[in-house]
């Protein structure tokens, strides 16, 4: 499935939760979408906690980090 599909349904499940339920229940919805998508990427053994957290300081341009590469430990 194709991530406009996803994107698709998830805008539709938060758009069925705001109608029914009020704008509390989609930001619910919302809130447990994102915990299942970070659950299911662990299970699918994807995903590592540093993945969260790296990514963010990479794609702003946050630069080298002060950790040897895997590379550079080798060569110790």
């Amino acid at each position: 499935m194709g991530m406009a599909t996803v994107g698709l349904f998830t805008g539709m499940a938060l758009g069925f939760a705001g109608h029914l339920a009020g704008f509390g229940a989609s930001l619910l919805v919302a809130a447990l979408g994102a915990i299942g998508f970070v659950s299911g990427r662990f299970a699918d053994g994807d995903g590592e906690l540093g993945d969260f957290f790296t990514a963010a300081s990479t794609a702003t341009g946050g630069g080298e980090t002060s950790r040897p590469s895997e590379d550079d430990r080798r060569r110790n």
